[in-house]
């Protein structure tokens, strides 16, 4: 029997390959992806069609991040930041791509950070 964390690993690649089957970003409307480990949270606005990554933010404090202690009101910084970020760069249409994770935490506070920032999903 496999240990509990491979089952949880191998369960959110599965649910990340049926969400990227739908999820697509493109030129007008790039995709917002998020990446949370233990400690941080990165996330990135992918243009899908040149594959190319416009703007990207993270809590890590070296990446221009606000530092806070709670990790969700870290994440709801980050939210921001890319928001900022990602007006300025021109985009303000995204299509969100939880990567397999529940809307739920760390994950929903950083698309209420970017949804306050101005980003539309």
């Amino acid at each position: 029997m496999p240990s509990a964390t491979l089952l949880k690993k191998v369960r959110r690649a599965r649910r990340k390959i049926g969400l990227r089957k739908r999820i697509h970003g493109t030129p007008e409307r790039p995709r917002l992806t998020v990446f949370r480990s233990l400690k941080h949270i990165y996330a990135q606005v992918i243009d899908d069609v040149s594959g190319r990554t416009i703007v990207s933010a993270s809590d890590q404090a070296g990446k221009g991040g606000k530092a806070v202690k709670a990790k969700t009101g870290s994440a709801k910084s980050v939210g921001s930041t890319l928001a900022e970020r990602a007006k300025k760069a021109g985009v303000t249409k995204v299509v969100f791509d939880r990567n397999g994770y529940i809307y739920h935490g760390r994950v929903k506070a950083l698309a209420d950070g970017a949804r306050e920032g101005g980003l539309q999903f």
